[in-house]
């Protein structure tokens, strides 16, 4: 047995979604890169060896997957990725009807043996749920707090312009909000919540926002045993204290990354986020604690609102629930 990544026969594990084996390094790359997309809404690396430097875009609408030509050549046979290139519509590996492409065979049940790899192979505690496939996706129904983030998903596709009532829920102020209300709404499929934006008028101060945000997502979640897909967000504008950091983490059982809209070496606007959709730790870091603070010191500073809020600096983080949801639109748009 070897690595179909890297032709590596230190196999450390079984590769997920094609028959053959994947070394420890190789699996790591994987891990990190799996559910990371481009602005274009594809996935960024190959769906075999999460590399690769020319990619095949799988052209089925509903499919966001790419392969390297390093791959398809190796494994399907050489010149493929040339014959692919000069096809006008290229279904990919997954996609298609049959299994086996030359060396390269998809296995079966592959989006239960991916949740099951992420969950025995990931240093991450929180859950990996099951891809879901394309003709079982429904809409998304999105519960968002203190901040809208309509536009965001309408400019991902998963919301529709003028979408049926109930697909999101917004609420600034959940001060009376129950368990019963939560249930009411519900179902919910993806919770968000934000501090406010600096330099904005709040009547609550800036802990408030995480507690109460933590509330509602308990009533949010799906029953214990339930294999629905559930997301959650929560978007700090870098108005929390370090305590206040050091109690959502604890409460989200999550650590915080760093996002920042960055213009040449100036940092326009930065904000943690507290999530479990994939890969939201892959793409982002978090900063030492002394860069937080010069960045602080900048954000203190405007004397004007940042170029994008916060709901725009991480609507890509939204990408990877085109695995689980239904979207309405393959052209997505980059400004709002």
């Amino acid at each position: 047995d070897v690595c179909i990544c890297c032709g590596s026969l230190r196999v450390h594990t079984q590769h997920p979604l094609f028959e053959g084996g994947m070394c420890a390094p190789c699996k790591d790359k994987f891990l990190d890169c799996l559910f990371l997309y481009d602005d274009d809404g594809y996935q960024s690396y190959c769906s075999i060896c999460c590399a690769g430097e020319t990619l095949l875009i799988c052209e089925n609408p509903d499919c966001t997957r790419c392969y390297c030509s390093e791959c398809v050549d190796t494994l399907v046979g050489p010149g493929t990725s040339g014959k692919v290139q000069a096809l006008s519509n290229w279904v990919c590996f997954l996609c298609l009807p049959f299994p086996r492409s030359g060396l390269l065979q998809r296995r079966r049940k592959w989006r239960g043996r991916l949740k099951a790899f992420c969950d025995r192979e990931s240093e991450n505690p929180l859950e990996t749920y099951k891809t879901v496939p394309v003709w079982k996706r429904e809409p998304v129904r999105v519960l968002s707090l203190f901040g809208d983030i309509r536009r965001e998903l309408m400019s991902l596709g998963f919301l529709e312009s003028g979408s049926a009532p109930g697909r999101l829920k917004h609420l600034d102020d959940v001060t009376d909000v129950v368990r019963k209300d939560v249930e009411g709404w519900g179902p919910f499929d993806l919770v968000y919540g934000s501090t406010p934006p600096i330099g904005h008028a709040c009547d609550h101060p800036p802990v408030w926002y995480l507690l109460q945000f933590h509330r509602i997502l308990q009533y949010a979640r799906p029953r214990p045993g339930s294999q629905q897909p559930f997301f959650w967000m929560f978007v700090d504008n870098l108005v929390l204290s370090q305590d206040d950091q050091t109690a959502a983490t604890r409460f989200l059982e999550a650590d915080p990354v760093t996002i920042q809209d960055v213009c040449g070496r100036a940092v326009r606007n930065t904000v943690h986020v507290w999530s479990n959709i994939p890969a939201v730790r892959s793409r982002h870091s978090a900063l030492a604690l002394c860069e937080e603070l010069s960045l602080l010191a900048q954000d203190r500073q405007r004397t004007k609102p940042p170029a994008q809020g916060p709901a725009q600096l991480v609507k890509n983080c939204f990408l990877p629930l085109r695995e689980y949801f239904k979207y309405f639109s393959t052209e997505l748009t980059s400004s709002l």
